[in-house]
């Protein structure tokens, strides 16, 4: 990784591509960014408008559209093309059309002699990421996807409501899927240091009660399709996840993040990409963190792996 300069190579400047450049930019968070889509016009307009922001921003970034020739020297390649559901087309036939895009982009990416990290935010992301780590060969710690990490911090946003403190105080995970199948491991779930299961039985210091913090798991992972009634699609909540991602790595922090990570036997589960908390820096996946779930928990996350595993199973790549 060039420690002199931070780049990143944006590809797809579609709502999530440029909530994330857009989040770049307001955080600083890199030095150069490239945006690369296949529709030249609009990455170039997209260049422009940015551009005219600068002013306005602590960052003095370099932004202009480019060619995937302009990852030789990139950090990271952030992949949010694809295309979407057609009415009537399954979840595999939309997995498959999918996968055919990412094949050409991987490619285009390797072919310019790339050697960073992928971070992955085409949905289904888990399989997708799964798939750019098949099509470009890399270390799987050099693959990850977005995950759960939006999901984490709705239900952070959420439970801070609840209990009426900051979000950031709140110390709970979604993982598995990002997906129907995903769930919130509340074994694991604190508030500061006091686990959120024995605030809830102790009636005099809960401002809700425990069936109320058990409906937001389902508020969590309804919430997409709230938004995307509402306004068409949700892409500032993952931008900014994604921004949060880069920052990890490019600052090599060391920050615990619930992203799309391959599986080496954590969990029991080996080969198959999932939203698990995971120490990021400039490595990409220093360590999948193993949270000590109980024995109903290990059942829903297996279960959670292998509907993944047989969707990717499914694809002819």
């Amino acid at each position: 990784m060039n420690q002199d300069l931070r780049k990143v190579a944006l590809v797809g400047t579609g709502m999530v591509g440029m909530s994330y450049a857009y989040a770049l930019l307001n955080q600083n968070v890199c030095d150069e960014l490239v945006l690369i889509d296949l529709n030249k016009e609009r990455a170039a307009g997209e260049a422009m408008d940015l551009n005219h922001g600068l002013a306005f921003s602590t960052s003095a970034m370099k932004i202009y559209a480019g060619e995937y020739s302009d990852c030789a020297d990139a950090d990271i390649a952030v992949l949010c093309a694809g295309v979407a559901q057609k009415p009537g087309e399954s979840r595999l036939e939309l997995l498959q059309r999918n996968a055919k895009v990412f094949s050409s982009i991987v490619q285009a990416v390797l072919s310019s002699g790339f050697d960073g990290i992928f971070l992955v935010a085409t949905n289904p992301v888990d399989i997708m990421t799964q798939i750019t780590c098949s099509l470009s060969g890399f270390d799987p710690r050099r693959v990850v996807g977005s995950g759960t990490a939006l999901d984490t911090a709705r239900l952070r946003y959420l439970l801070g409501g609840l209990f009426e403190v900051d979000s950031r105080n709140i110390h709970a995970y979604v993982i598995g899927e990002h997906g129907d199948s995903e769930f919130v491991p509340w074994s694991q779930a604190m508030l500061a240091t006091r686990p959120i299961i024995d605030i809830c039985n102790d009636l005099s210091d809960c401002p809700c009660t425990w069936e109320q913090v058990r409906a937001v798991e389902d508020e969590v992972r309804n919430a997409a399709q709230h938004i995307i009634r509402a306004k068409g699609a949700t892409y500032y909540g993952i931008g900014m996840s994604l921004a949060r991602i880069t920052k990890s790595i490019l600052n090599n922090e060391n920050s615990v993040v619930t992203v799309s990570a391959m599986l080496l036997g954590e969990y029991g589960e080996k080969n198959v990409f999932a939203g698990v908390p995971c120490i990021i820096n400039r490595n990409g996946v220093k360590r999948v963190l193993s949270l000590s779930l109980n024995e109903q928990e290990i059942e829903q996350f297996h279960a959670s792996c292998h509907t993944l595993r047989t969707s990717f199973e499914e694809l002819s790549l």
